[in-house]
C-alpha cells in the first residue's frame, strides 16, 4: 500500500468512525452511568478501529457498535466493584442533552439519572440488551450477536430490565409538569416549607446525595416522606442563603444547577411520577458536576 492508499483508507475509517460516534458514546454511557468512562470506552474503540484489517470490515458501523458495546460490559463488571467501596450514595454523571436529546440513540430512552441508576441493579449484560433495544431500537437478532448468545435469551433478558423499571417506577409525567413541580419544590426547600414539601413529595421518597466523599453530603440515602421533609427544612439556612440558581437541562429534563460564589456546587435533579417527587437527587461530586458545566459553557 502506498502512502496516498494509505491516507485514503484512514480518512475513511475516520470519516465512518465520527459517523457513528455519537451511538457508540451513547450506548457506552447508558451501560455505565458514567460520561468519563464513556469517553474511554469510545477512545478505545477508536484505537481498536485504527489497527482492524477494515479491508474485511463490510459494515464499519456494525463492527464498532459491537467493539464498543463489548468494551462497556466490560469496563461495567470492573465499576460495579469499585462502585461497592464509593463514599455515600452513588449516582450517575449528568449529561447536557441540549444539543443531542436522545444522545445518539433512535428514542430518548434510558437517559434519565433515575432509570440509569435503577438500571445499575441490573447485571451489565442484562442492562445493555435493555439499553440497545429501547434506546436504540436494535432487533433481537442483532443484540443477540453483539452479546453472542441466542435471540431467545435476548428476548429474555429485554423483558428483565423492562419488568425491573416496570416494578420501581410509577407513571411520569409530561416535562412540562416536571418543570412546574421543580419549581414549586424548590421553593419550599429554600424557605424551608414544611407542609409544602410534605404535599409534593410520595410517602416513599429518597434522597440521595453523591458527593463522593466531599463535606457536607450525606452518606446515606435519606429515606421517607417525614425523613426527606424535615432532613430538607434543617438543610434549608446553612444551604440556601448564598446559593446562586440556574436553571438547566440534564438528562432530558429540567434541573436546577446550584452555585456559590461562582462555583458550581450541586446539580438538584427530581424523578417525579403522577403521585409526586419519588426521588431527589443532589449530584455534588466535583469530578462529576466540572464536566458537566464545562458542557454547559458549549
Amino acid at each position: 500500500m502506498d502512502a496516498g492508499t494509505h491516507s485514503d483508507s484512514l480518512d475513511r475509517a475516520t470519516e465512518d468512525f465520527l459517523a457513528a460516534r455519537p451511538q457508540l458514546f451513547g450506548i457506552a454511557y447508558r451501560v455505565l452511568g458514567s460520561a468519563v468512562e464513556a469517553e474511554d470506552v469510545v477512545q478505545e474503540t477508536w484505537l481498536r478501529w485504527q489497527h482492524t484489517d477494515r479491508a474485511k470490515v463490510k459494515e464499519p458501523a456494525a463492527f464498532l457498535t459491537t467493539v464498543a458495546t463489548r468494551l462497556a460490559i466490560n469496563l461495567a463488571q470492573s465499576a460495579r466493584v469499585r462502585r461497592e467501596s464509593y463514599v455515600g450514595p452513588w449516582l450517575p454523571d449528568p449529561v447536557d442533552t441540549v444539543q443531542d436529546p436522545q444522545l445518539g440513540a433512535e428514542r430518548a430512552e434510558a437517559l434519565e439519572l433515575a432509570v440509569l441508576l435503577l438500571l445499575e441493579k441490573l447485571n451489565p449484560v442484562e442492562r445493555t440488551a435493555y439499553v440497545l433495544r429501547q434506546a436504540f431500537d436494535y432487533p433481537y437478532g442483532r443484540i443477540a450477536e453483539i452479546l453472542e448468545t441466542t435471540e431467545a435469551n435476548a428476548r429474555q433478558l429485554v423483558s428483565r430490565g423492562r419488568k425491573h423499571l416496570a416494578a420501581e417506577r410509577k407513571e411520569r409525567v409530561t416535562p412540562a409538569a416536571h418543570r412546574r413541580l421543580l419549581e414549586v419544590f424548590l421553593s419550599a426547600a429554600r424557605t424551608g416549607d414544611l407542609s409544602v414539601l410534605e404535599d409534593v413529595l410520595t410517602a416513599d421518597v429518597v434522597s440521595y446525595s453523591d458527593g463522593g466523599g466531599i463535606r457536607g453530603a450525606s452518606k446515606i440515602p435519606v429515606i421517607g416522606r417525614t425523613h426527606v421533609s424535615r432532613y430538607l427544612v434543617a438543610f434549608a439556612p446553612r444551604f440556601w442563603p448564598q446559593a446562586e440558581i440556574r436553571w438547566v437541562e440534564a438528562n432530558g429534563l429540567p434541573a436546577v444547577l446550584v452555585s456559590m460564589g461562582g462555583t458550581a456546587v450541586a446539580l438538584l435533579c427530581l424523578d417525579i411520577s403522577t403521585e409526586g417527587i419519588d426521588r431527589i437527587m443532589w449530584v455534588m461530586n466535583p469530578a462529576k458536576l466540572a464536566p458537566y458545566v464545562a458542557s454547559l459553557a458549549g
